[in-house]
């Protein structure tokens, strides 16, 4: 995983596969919790090719301190596989989705 700062205001938390995988969501939002001021944050997912519940949770955390702390969280470059668990889990309309890492900071940056 990285974390990338891409500017000031705006992280790039970049994912792969487990095992790594649990324990970067962790890192990601203890990271996130503690940074000041608060960044948006985009995970970039397009190296994940699965996500199992406790994945989902970790993310719905992450969610949960970007919303706390009022800030803005894309979900980028999911591939079919795990886009197919957010849409059964229904979790497609809690998260807030991009194809690409770029349509994301695009997004980040306009306020979309």
């Amino acid at each position: 995983m990285s974390i990338e700062k891409w500017s000031e205001t705006i992280w790039v938390v970049a994912l792969s596969d487990e095992p790594a995988l649990s324990e970067d969501l962790l890192t990601a939002q203890e990271a996130v919790a503690q940074a000041r001021p608060a960044p948006d944050v985009v995970v970039d997912l397009s190296a994940v090719s699965y996500v199992n519940s406790s994945n989902l949770s970790q993310l719905l955390r992450l969610r949960k301190i970007m919303i706390d702390r009022d800030r803005r969280l894309k979900l980028a470059g999911i591939a079919d596989r795990v886009w197919a668990v957010f849409l059964t889990t229904g979790l497609d309309k809690v998260f807030d989705f991009a194809n690409d890492l770029t349509t994301a900071l695009t997004g980040l940056q306009i306020g979309d």
